[in-house]
């Protein structure tokens, strides 16, 4: 069963970001897109992810099409099998980090899984507040959170773009590694080709057109 399907997406604001995007996305797939600032990479992922409805084309999450859909219906989709990842952590600043995991499993009706913790390098901190811990480690926790709600599906926008290189790369295979175990899917948005490149494909965003 595919994960996600797009068919004909095309979007545009002031101007035409792009236009007759194609992309599916299988179990245990991890594809990255890539692209220059601008070009409509978190557009496309925000369209994917069910937060914006492209001004042409169609979205299939699990062999459903989106928008015959009600707001009840894909609020359960979001609660339970999409996990987003953005650049910016939103977290709970006045709760430990482990707090903050404890709200989505709660919500998502999940068990924490301790082993993320320890793979994520953040045991040894997940008790302290959010504001006492670094960007990296808020980013880790951030991360910790939303596999810990099982996703069927990850959407990460530049979730190591602030990052050092050593840090992205174990984040990435956390990552990468609960795709293959679980047999969910990843789209991954970034300008890093490094990262990109741990994906099983790569595409991107170039005049108006995903390649």
């Amino acid at each position: 069963m595919s994960l996600l399907t797009a068919t004909n997406i095309s979007h545009s604001f002031e101007y035409e970001l792009f236009s007759d995007v194609n992309f599916n996305l299988n179990p245990k797939e991890s594809k990255a897109i890539l692209g220059r600032s601008g070009s409509g990479k978190s557009t496309l992922l925000h369209i994917f992810s069910t937060f914006i409805r492209p001004n042409r084309g169609d979205v299939e999450l699990f062999n459903r099409d989106i928008y015959s859909l009600d707001i009840e219906e894909i609020e359960r989709i979001r609660r339970f099998d999409l996990g987003i990842i953005f650049q910016a952590h939103y977290l709970f600043k006045g709760m430990s980090g482990m707090e903050n995991i404890e709200v989505a499993t709660t919500l998502s009706e999940r068990e924490i899984d301790g082993s993320l913790i320890e793979k994520l390098q953040i045991d040894s901190v997940i008790n302290s507040k959010i504001g006492e811990l670094s960007g990296g480690q808020q980013q880790r926790v951030s991360i910790a959170r939303v596999l810990s709600k099982r996703p069927k599906i990850i959407f990460a926008d530049e979730p190591t773009g602030n990052l050092d290189r050593d840090t992205a790369e174990l984040v990435m295979r956390v990552i990468i590694d609960y795709i293959e175990s679980s047999g969910a899917g990843l789209i991954l948005v970034t300008h890093d080709e490094c990262i990109a490149n741990m994906c099983d494909s790569r595409y991107r965003l170039k005049g108006n057109r995903l390649v």
